[in-house]
């Protein structure tokens, strides 16, 4: 009877337990918002950034998982740490940072930094840097049974798990939409469509295109979609309205877009925008690693140009009107995938092979892109030289309207002196799990390579 009694008490709860799973069976991922209207003037436009007229500072941060992420914030603390004199005023070079473009592991750097501001430095370390993010997914993933079922669901994917740890340990709930009240630089995390393998950023301008709105996306969600790593995690999907908010294209981008200039076409930085304007045709968008598209994060900034004719239309709304000094800074924390290969004569996995073919393929998109970025600082200059003084004659002294220099610090672990440190460092795995002290031999090296470059220290130079 007891026996009897025990069993019976236990269905209800059974019960319970089936009721949830099956609730849990049909777990669906957030859907993006519809925008109303178009506003050419929307969340996450350049907003108003109280820095100095002298100095325009474009950062952008690769991918690499922790790696990168505590490489990138290694920049940050020396920015913070490094003091100018502008126009009489001492102000910290941080401070004079308009943008940052990220991808993969350094857009939850850029991300946080994006939504809290100096509040980075208080407790990223703690939150992200030196916690094993990677475990705890690991442990949401296969110690709860809940979470087994929901990724049975067609419309439920790891990487939606993810952005849900990342909402609530991370990123705090944050928005967009919070992140454009703060005022800060303006924060561009990059992923890359699926299936078109275009770089695809989450900015007002870019979602106004599927006609959706930004403001209520959650960051995590972005960073979750930057990070997304094919075969390991499953992409991001966005719904697409496109055609149902009254966007159109300008009528430079159309003609751009049908007939891209040479440049484009080599380095294929077009981020063709057209499937996405019919969503009958296109209803939804999956997103993977921002890496793919970019591993550097420096092409959001190469096609805004292209795509707005030219660098003075493309950074004029971040303040370029009257920057004498336009700045930047690439924190590369790329590593040698397949170097290690050389080292022994066993047969490569199938992992190793395709982890080695990605690696490969990626390598030659990242020498297009730094050959470009550099191609790309001469006619920038000329562009602006061109808008600030006319037709008239182009003079550079101080003040002048030519006097403009533009300046490109790549930040990369071959810059280091120390072998061995570079042999550490660039071994270190793409992971969301990292030792303590790897993470600090990380940001000791973003100090030593950024005080160490000839770039920087010529500009320190030029400042004052």
């Amino acid at each position: 009877m007891i026996s009897t009694a025990r069993s019976r008490a236990s269905w209800p709860r059974a019960g319970l337990l089936l009721t949830v799973l099956l609730a849990s069976a049909c777990a669906h991922y957030p859907v993006n918002a519809p925008l109303a209207r178009y506003e050419p003037e929307g969340t996450n436009r350049p907003s108003a950034v109280e820095r100095s007229d002298d100095v325009m500072l474009l950062l952008a941060f690769s991918g690499g998982g922790t790696r990168a992420a505590a490489f990138s914030y290694g920049v940050l603390e020396l920015l913070r740490d490094t003091e100018v004199t502008i126009k009489g005023q001492k102000r910290r070079l941080l401070d004079e940072v308009s943008s940052i473009s990220s991808v993969s592991g350094g857009s939850f750097t850029a991300g946080y930094y994006g939504l809290f501001g100096d509040r980075i430095f208080d407790d990223f370390e703690t939150r992200f840097l030196k916690k094993d993010v990677e475990g705890a997914l690991v442990v949401r993933v296969f110690l709860n049974p809940v979470n087994w079922v929901r990724l049975f669901s067609p419309d439920f994917g790891r990487s939606d798990l993810a952005a849900e740890y990342y909402d609530e340990y991370v990123f705090d709930g944050g928005t967009f939409g919070d992140m454009a009240v703060r005022k800060g630089p303006l924060i561009l995390m990059n992923a890359t469509d699926l299936v078109s393998a275009a770089r695809i950023g989450f900015t007002q301008d870019a979602f106004n295109v599927i006609c959706s709105d930004l403001a209520p996306f959650k960051v995590a969600r972005a960073a979750a979609a930057s990070s997304a790593v094919p075969l390991l995690l499953s992409p991001i999907t966005l719904r697409n309205y496109g055609g149902s908010c009254g966007f159109e294209m300008s009528e430079y981008l159309r003609k751009f877009l049908e007939n891209p200039s040479p440049i484009a076409q080599r380095f294929r930085v077009e981020d063709d925008i057209r499937p996405y304007l019919d969503a009958g045709k296109t209803p939804y968008l999956h997103l993977v690693d921002g890496g793919v598209s970019d591993n550097f994060g420096l092409r959001a900034y190469i096609s805004r140009a292209l795509a707005l004719e030219g660098f003075w239309e493309a950074f004029k709304p971040l303040g370029l009107e009257r920057a004498r000094r336009v700045v930047f800074i690439s924190v590369n924390a790329a590593r040698e995938e397949t170097r290690r290969y050389y080292l022994s004569g066993a047969v490569p996995s199938l992992g190793a092979v395709a982890g080695a073919y990605v690696a490969a393929t990626m390598g030659l998109r990242d020498a297009d892109t730094l050959f470009l970025m550099e191609e790309s600082l001469g006619p920038w200059t000329e562009d602006v030289q061109r808008h600030r003084c006319g037709s008239g004659p182009v003079s550079t002294e101080p003040g002048a309207c030519g006097d403009i220099r533009f300046y490109f610090i790549d930040v990369k672990f071959d810059a280091l002196k120390d072998e061995a440190e570079r042999n550490y460092l660039g071994e270190l795995p793409t992971s969301f799990s990292l030792p303590a002290e790897a993470v600090d031999r990380l940001r000791e090296a973003a100090h030593k390579i950024l005080v160490q470059s000839d770039e920087f220290q010529k500009l320190l130079r030029d400042l004052q």
